[in-house]
């Protein structure tokens, strides 16, 4: 019997150098679903550059390790990687972005966030549409 941790379980001081925390784009995604961190990243946009900046890496690692693990042979993954390209370094979006991704108008995509076709959130005035909301509107306008 090994006492070698398996490839994708090791002990908790491997993930620690000096103060420095390395998170593998797994627990980024896992922070993503679990810990509302789009969320977090609306909340704390502006307070100190370098929580944005690690938060917005976490998003990025989080996205692109969800893109490479739910990306089908069929679509070959290049919609959904050119796509999670397009929104980073946010996972939040406004309405003009998602317009863009969406091939619509920003009030057309306004007036599916109104009527509730279309998930999203409004911060001070403004809508924000994640992009797990905007891919779910994809699925369920293709359907």
């Amino acid at each position: 019997m090994s006492t070698e941790p398996a490839p994708d379980r090791r002990p908790w001081p491997a993930y620690l150098h000096g103060d420095v925390v390395v998170i593998p784009a797994k627990v980024a995604a896992f922070l993503l679903t679990h810990a509302d961190l789009a969320r977090l990243r609306v909340r704390a946009r502006g307070d100190d550059p370098v929580t944005d900046a690690v938060l917005v890496a976490l998003t990025v690692a989080g996205n692109r390790w969800r893109t490479r693990t739910s990306a089908t042979s069929a679509s070959g993954g290049s919609e959904v990687d050119s796509q999670a390209e397009m929104t980073t370094p946010s996972e939040v979006m406004t309405t003009t972005d998602a317009a863009r991704l969406l091939g619509r108008t920003s009030r057309a995509v306004r007036l599916a966030l109104e009527q509730g076709r279309l998930a999203g959130e409004q911060v001070d005035g403004r809508w924000r549409i994640t992009i797990d909301d905007l891919d779910a509107y994809r699925r369920s306008r293709a359907a």
